[in-house]
């Protein structure tokens, strides 16, 4: 297993949730070791994960968690959309700060620009460049608002 500074950080903040008896903290952290060490045994990594992978770990549950938080909302589920706020909250930390709108919007203007988008039917231009350049820092679903937007 090839230990990353992400990794350590990951394990010590482990480590203090459990000396303070953070539930939540413990929770959340251990769900990120899990999806690592199950990411570590599909195979696909041979040369160990790096902190880039790893951030697409925690990014993915990040997004698992805001997907959770919606449904829970829709289905008026308000204890449970709080309990998952609170394990996004924790998750975030282990990400880079996220973009707002204004600047998604910035970035996907350009790539309209780049590529001469001009409808609907040239999303699949779009998103794809956007997405890269804003890796790991807006949600696909928020880029994804802003290309429809302006699009549309």
């Amino acid at each position: 297993m090839n230990e990353s500074t992400l990794l350590d950080r990951i394990n010590n903040d482990l480590k203090e949730a459990m000396r303070q008896r953070n539930e939540t903290a413990k929770l959340t952290l251990r769900s990120i070791k899990s999806a690592i060490l199950e990411a570590e045994k599909s195979g696909k990594f041979d040369q160990g994960l790096t902190d880039d992978d790893i951030m697409q770990i925690v990014a993915k549950t990040a997004k698992q968690r805001r997907d959770a938080i919606i449904e829970y909302e829709r289905a008026e589920r308000t204890e449970l959309a709080a309990s998952e706020k609170a394990e996004l909250a924790i998750i975030e930390d282990y990400l880079p700060k996220q973009l707002s709108a204004a600047q998604i919007e910035v970035i996907v203007r350009e790539v309209i620009a780049e590529t001469g988008a001009q409808s609907m039917r040239d999303m699949n231009k779009v998103m794809p460049v956007a997405m890269e350049r804003v890796a790991g820092q807006a949600d696909g679903r928020a880029v994804n608002q802003v290309v429809r937007q302006l699009l549309g």
